[in-house]
């Protein structure tokens, strides 16, 4: 298995085999919890007015996502697992669009699979990875705001690659480098609104879910992510 791993929009592009897009704070930790908590599926979208067009187009689909980190005055969410942890999706569809995560998911055009990365449910991704056993790998770390690298994404992509090797990784180590990276401030800082703190340990929950969440196309065309199985034949999530 050749593992590869890239950066950002241009490692979007460049992914083959299966493309694992990582975004741990926090569009595809969030994903992870939309979905635990029912939704039938996320439409991840890079044009933000796209997405606003198929929210008036469908309106009731649940628009969510950020710019800046932050949650444009007409969605209905934010990009934050702590605002959303204890709503119930019921079947819904759910329109997201951010930053980094969502634009590699619409630029990994050439890989053959394209899941999501993140922490909580990283160990689903190396299980199903292993199961599908492709000869290459692309673990694409997208970065703050897909414009220049980040220490969790990066961090992901290490901890991804060590685990599909069968290397042990010293977790605590890892977190405490999270927790002291640039990006983790946002979290502790309390004039900072829309990064909850409680964001940071909903994102850094290793292996919370037991499902990954695989990009296809709906009968519109448009792009989805649909929750499959990890290390069981259920796909369901421990919430």
């Amino acid at each position: 298995m050749d593992i590869r791993k890239l950066n950002l929009l241009a490692g979007a592009r460049e992914a083959r085999g299966i493309a694992v897009i990582i975004d741990v704070f926090r569009a595809f930790s969030t994903a992870c919890y939309v979905m635990a908590n029912g939704a039938q599926q996320i439409i991840p979208v890079g044009d933000i007015e796209i997405a606003r067009q198929l929210k008036n187009t469908n309106p009731d689909y649940v628009l969510m996502g950020e710019r800046g980190g932050q949650k444009p005055p007409d969605f209905d969410y934010g990009n934050s697992p702590a605002d959303i942890k204890a709503v119930a999706f019921g079947g819904k569809i759910v329109i997201h669009t951010t930053s980094a995560g969502t634009q590699g998911l619409v630029n990994a055009t050439g890989a053959d699979e394209v899941i999501t990365g993140s922490f909580v449910n990283a160990e689903a991704i190396v299980d199903y990875i292993r199961r599908r056993s492709p000869e290459t790998v692309s673990l694409v770390s997208m970065g703050t705001g897909a414009r220049e690298p980040n220490v969790e994404d990066t961090l992901c992509a290490h901890y991804l690659a060590a685990r599909l090797k069968n290397r042990a990784v010293d977790t605590g180590q890892m977190l405490r480098r999270l927790r002291q990276s640039p990006a983790a401030r946002n979290f502790f800082d309390p004039r900072i609104r829309w990064a909850p703190t409680e964001d940071f340990e909903l994102c850094v929950a290793i292996a919370r879910f037991d499902f990954v969440l695989k990009a296809g196309k709906t009968g519109q065309g448009q792009l989805s992510l649909k929750m499959l199985a990890g290390k069981n034949e259920t796909g369901a999530g421990r919430a």
